[in-house]
């Protein structure tokens, strides 16, 4: 059960990678869903722009967001 958890993530990380042709199309996601074969490491994936991340890596980092709040009251 767990193996097949982390083949999903795997794949999942796969369909997110940043560069479309990289990514795999549906048909390819369900053989890879339905065999036992190696999977292909991710590329970049899409949502670490600019940073050289990999499921492997332990790098930690943080960011600052600037948000607004808005109190609506009723007259």
């Amino acid at each position: 059960m767990q193996s097949e958890i982390l083949r999903c993530l795997h794949i999942s990380f796969l369909c997110l990678q940043q560069h479309h042709n990289d990514r795999p199309n549906m048909s390819c996601v369900v053989i890879m869903l339905h065999s036992e074969s190696s999977l292909p490491e991710p590329k970049e994936l899409g949502f670490f722009v600019g940073k050289k991340s990999t499921l492997s890596s332990k790098n930690e980092s943080s960011s600052t967001n600037e948000i607004t709040v808005t109190m609506l009251e009723a007259r």
